[in-house]
Protein backbone atom coordinates (compact mmCIF):
# COMPACT_ATOMS: atom_id res chain seq x y z
CA UNK A 1 0.00 0.00 0.00
CA UNK A 2 2.58 2.54 0.91
CA UNK A 3 6.34 2.15 -1.09
CA UNK A 4 8.91 4.45 -0.62
CA UNK A 5 11.97 4.25 -2.53
CA UNK A 6 15.30 5.87 -2.02
CA UNK A 7 14.04 8.56 -0.55
CA UNK A 8 16.28 11.83 0.68
CA UNK A 9 15.44 14.75 3.03
CA UNK A 10 17.61 17.95 3.89
CA UNK A 11 16.63 20.54 6.11
CA UNK A 12 18.64 23.70 4.69
CA UNK A 13 22.43 22.11 3.93
CA UNK A 14 21.95 19.24 6.37
CA UNK A 15 21.37 15.73 5.05
CA UNK A 16 18.55 14.14 6.93
CA UNK A 17 17.34 10.97 5.17
CA UNK A 18 19.93 9.05 2.57
CA UNK A 19 18.50 6.56 -0.02
CA UNK A 20 15.94 5.49 2.12
CA UNK A 21 13.69 2.62 1.09
CA UNK A 22 10.68 0.56 2.86
CA UNK A 23 7.24 -0.59 2.57
CA UNK A 24 4.39 -0.97 3.99
CA UNK A 25 1.75 -3.68 3.06
CA UNK A 26 -1.73 -3.78 3.35
CA UNK A 27 -3.22 -5.26 6.61
CA UNK A 28 -0.17 -5.27 8.27
CA UNK A 29 1.54 -3.53 10.94
CA UNK A 30 5.05 -2.18 10.36
CA UNK A 31 7.14 -0.56 13.32
CA UNK A 32 9.83 1.65 12.06
CA UNK A 33 12.51 1.82 15.12
CA UNK A 34 15.89 2.94 15.91
CA UNK A 35 17.39 5.75 18.64
CA UNK A 36 16.39 9.18 18.82
CA UNK A 37 17.71 11.69 16.09
CA UNK A 38 18.22 8.90 13.21
CA UNK A 39 14.88 10.03 11.33
CA UNK A 40 12.13 8.39 11.69
CA UNK A 41 9.39 11.46 12.06
CA UNK A 42 11.52 13.09 9.56
CA UNK A 43 10.66 10.01 7.49
CA UNK A 44 6.94 10.10 8.28
CA UNK A 45 6.25 13.88 7.80
CA UNK A 46 7.87 13.48 4.32
CA UNK A 47 5.48 10.58 3.35
CA UNK A 48 2.67 13.24 4.95
CA UNK A 49 2.96 16.20 2.96
CA UNK A 50 4.74 18.10 6.34
CA UNK A 51 8.24 18.45 4.57
CA UNK A 52 9.29 18.29 1.00
CA UNK A 53 11.64 15.30 -0.11
CA UNK A 54 14.73 15.91 -1.57
CA UNK A 55 14.93 13.17 -3.98
CA UNK A 56 13.20 9.49 -4.49
CA UNK A 57 9.98 8.17 -5.11
CA UNK A 58 6.56 7.64 -2.84
CA UNK A 59 3.89 5.88 -3.95
CA UNK A 60 0.29 4.72 -1.75
CA UNK A 61 -1.87 2.05 -3.70
CA UNK A 62 0.40 2.55 -6.60
CA UNK A 63 0.15 5.82 -7.57
CA UNK A 64 2.64 8.29 -6.89
CA UNK A 65 2.70 10.31 -4.16
CA UNK A 66 5.51 13.20 -3.42
CA UNK A 67 3.18 15.27 -1.73
CA UNK A 68 3.27 19.13 -1.97
CA UNK A 69 1.15 19.68 1.13
CA UNK A 70 -0.33 17.89 4.36
CA UNK A 71 -3.36 18.16 2.79
CA UNK A 72 -3.12 16.63 -0.39
CA UNK A 73 -1.72 13.56 1.13
CA UNK A 74 -4.37 13.70 3.38
CA UNK A 75 -6.82 13.56 0.41
CA UNK A 76 -4.93 10.72 -1.66
CA UNK A 77 -5.08 8.44 1.89
CA UNK A 78 -2.36 9.09 4.09
CA UNK A 79 -3.20 9.63 7.49
CA UNK A 80 -0.70 10.96 10.12
CA UNK A 81 -0.61 11.29 13.96
CA UNK A 82 2.00 13.20 15.14
CA UNK A 83 4.40 12.92 18.21
CA UNK A 84 2.79 15.24 20.45
CA UNK A 85 -0.69 14.61 19.23
CA UNK A 86 -1.25 18.68 18.45
CA UNK A 87 -5.52 18.07 19.18
CA UNK A 88 -6.99 21.30 19.40
CA UNK A 89 -7.09 22.77 22.92
CA UNK A 90 -10.29 24.97 22.70
CA UNK A 91 -12.18 22.90 20.93
CA UNK A 92 -14.69 20.34 21.96
CA UNK A 93 -13.64 16.59 20.74
CA UNK A 94 -16.89 16.56 18.15
CA UNK A 95 -14.84 19.21 16.87
CA UNK A 96 -11.80 17.77 16.93
CA UNK A 97 -13.05 14.96 15.28
CA UNK A 98 -15.09 17.18 12.42
CA UNK A 99 -11.74 18.29 11.61
CA UNK A 100 -11.17 15.20 9.81
CA UNK A 101 -14.01 16.17 7.25
CA UNK A 102 -11.86 18.79 5.32
CA UNK A 103 -10.22 16.53 3.11
CA UNK A 104 -13.60 14.29 2.59
CA UNK A 105 -16.29 15.14 0.02
CA UNK A 106 -19.71 16.01 1.61
CA UNK A 107 -21.59 13.22 1.33
CA UNK A 108 -18.32 11.57 3.56
CA UNK A 109 -18.98 14.12 6.37
CA UNK A 110 -20.09 11.70 9.39
CA UNK A 111 -18.49 10.09 12.07
CA UNK A 112 -18.26 6.18 11.33
CA UNK A 113 -19.44 3.69 14.12
CA UNK A 114 -16.19 1.99 14.72
CA UNK A 115 -14.91 5.32 16.06
CA UNK A 116 -16.27 5.22 19.23
CA UNK A 117 -16.52 1.09 19.54
CA UNK A 118 -12.68 1.45 19.33
CA UNK A 119 -12.19 4.67 21.40
CA UNK A 120 -15.55 4.77 23.78
CA UNK A 121 -13.86 7.34 26.22
CA UNK A 122 -14.52 9.65 22.96
CA UNK A 123 -18.26 9.09 23.07
CA UNK A 124 -18.31 9.83 27.04
CA UNK A 125 -16.74 13.06 26.56
CA UNK A 126 -17.56 14.38 22.96
CA UNK A 127 -18.79 17.51 24.79
CA UNK A 128 -15.43 18.60 26.70
CA UNK A 129 -12.79 20.61 25.03
CA UNK A 130 -9.69 18.65 23.86
CA UNK A 131 -7.03 20.70 26.26
CA UNK A 132 -9.07 19.24 29.06
CA UNK A 133 -8.21 15.64 28.31
CA UNK A 134 -5.48 13.82 29.74
CA UNK A 135 -2.69 12.88 27.41
CA UNK A 136 -4.25 9.41 26.96
CA UNK A 137 -6.88 10.50 25.60
CA UNK A 138 -6.10 13.32 23.98
CA UNK A 139 -3.73 10.40 22.31
CA UNK A 140 -7.03 8.21 21.37
CA UNK A 141 -8.61 11.29 19.99
CA UNK A 142 -6.01 12.06 17.93
CA UNK A 143 -6.39 8.67 16.17
CA UNK A 144 -9.14 8.74 16.08
CA UNK A 145 -9.02 11.82 14.33
CA UNK A 146 -6.68 10.61 11.41
CA UNK A 147 -9.24 7.69 11.16
CA UNK A 148 -12.26 10.16 10.06
CA UNK A 149 -10.08 11.01 6.99
CA UNK A 150 -10.62 7.34 5.65
CA UNK A 151 -7.34 6.58 5.68
CA UNK A 152 -5.43 3.93 3.26
CA UNK A 153 -2.13 4.32 4.96
CA UNK A 154 -2.22 5.16 8.81
CA UNK A 155 1.50 6.77 10.11
CA UNK A 156 1.94 7.07 13.89
CA UNK A 157 4.60 8.59 15.81
CA UNK A 158 5.82 7.55 18.69
CA UNK A 159 1.59 6.78 20.36
CA UNK A 160 2.76 5.65 23.25
CA UNK A 161 4.89 8.64 24.84
CA UNK A 162 3.93 9.59 28.14
CA UNK A 163 0.72 7.53 27.99
CA UNK A 164 -0.29 5.51 31.43
CA UNK A 165 -0.33 1.34 30.74
CA UNK A 166 -4.11 1.00 30.77
CA UNK A 167 -4.31 3.59 27.55
CA UNK A 168 -1.64 1.60 26.12
CA UNK A 169 -2.77 -1.30 25.63
CA UNK A 170 -6.14 0.12 24.77
CA UNK A 171 -4.70 1.83 21.66
CA UNK A 172 -2.62 -1.49 20.94
CA UNK A 173 -5.90 -3.32 20.95
CA UNK A 174 -7.09 -0.35 18.63
CA UNK A 175 -4.23 -0.60 16.08
CA UNK A 176 -5.26 -4.89 16.23
CA UNK A 177 -8.71 -4.31 15.29
CA UNK A 178 -7.71 -1.61 12.47
CA UNK A 179 -5.40 -4.33 10.90
CA UNK A 180 -7.74 -6.94 11.17
CA UNK A 181 -9.95 -4.90 8.86
CA UNK A 182 -7.25 -5.37 5.91
CA UNK A 183 -8.45 -2.09 4.59
CA UNK A 184 -5.11 0.10 5.59
CA UNK A 185 -1.40 -0.09 6.02
CA UNK A 186 -0.11 1.09 9.35
CA UNK A 187 3.80 2.34 9.75
CA UNK A 188 4.66 3.06 13.26
CA UNK A 189 7.21 4.44 15.13
CA UNK A 190 7.90 3.43 18.55
CA UNK A 191 10.49 3.52 21.30
CA UNK A 192 8.67 1.19 23.26
CA UNK A 193 10.07 -2.06 22.38
CA UNK A 194 7.92 -4.65 24.02
CA UNK A 195 4.55 -2.53 22.42
CA UNK A 196 6.08 -2.79 19.36
CA UNK A 197 6.98 -6.30 19.28
CA UNK A 198 3.72 -6.97 21.01
CA UNK A 199 1.67 -5.84 17.69
CA UNK A 200 3.61 -5.28 14.45
CA UNK A 201 3.89 -7.87 12.07
CA UNK A 202 7.40 -6.01 10.49
CA UNK A 203 10.44 -4.13 11.69
CA UNK A 204 12.20 -1.68 9.77
CA UNK A 205 15.54 -0.07 11.91
CA UNK A 206 16.76 3.31 11.41
CA UNK A 207 20.55 4.60 12.38
CA UNK A 208 21.83 7.56 10.79
CA UNK A 209 19.15 8.33 8.67
CA UNK A 210 19.51 5.26 6.33
CA UNK A 211 17.79 1.84 6.86
CA UNK A 212 19.80 -0.51 8.66
CA UNK A 213 17.65 -3.68 8.87
CA UNK A 214 13.87 -4.62 7.57
CA UNK A 215 12.55 -8.22 8.78
CA UNK A 216 9.29 -9.84 9.34
CA UNK A 217 8.39 -10.88 12.68
CA UNK A 218 8.46 -14.20 12.10
CA UNK A 219 11.57 -16.19 13.58
CA UNK A 220 12.80 -12.74 14.82
CA UNK A 221 12.83 -13.02 18.49
CA UNK A 222 12.18 -9.99 21.18
CA UNK A 223 15.54 -10.59 21.95
CA UNK A 224 17.44 -9.74 18.82
CA UNK A 225 15.13 -6.72 18.47
CA UNK A 226 16.44 -5.47 21.74
CA UNK A 227 19.97 -6.02 20.45
CA UNK A 228 19.73 -4.81 16.98
CA UNK A 229 18.47 -1.37 18.67
CA UNK A 230 21.23 -1.44 21.04
CA UNK A 231 24.25 -1.94 18.43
Amino acid sequence: MLDVQNLNLHYGQSQILWDVSLDAPLGKITALMGNNGVGKTSLLKAVAGRHPASGGDVSVDGAPARFSNAFNAARAGVAYVPQGREVFPMMSVMENLETGFACLPKDAHTIPDYIFDLFPVLLDMKSRRGGDLSGGQQQQLAIARALITRPKVLLLDEPTEGIQPNVIQQIGEALKLLRGQGEMAILLVEQNADFAYGIADRFVLMEGGRIKRATEKDGYARDNLIADLAL
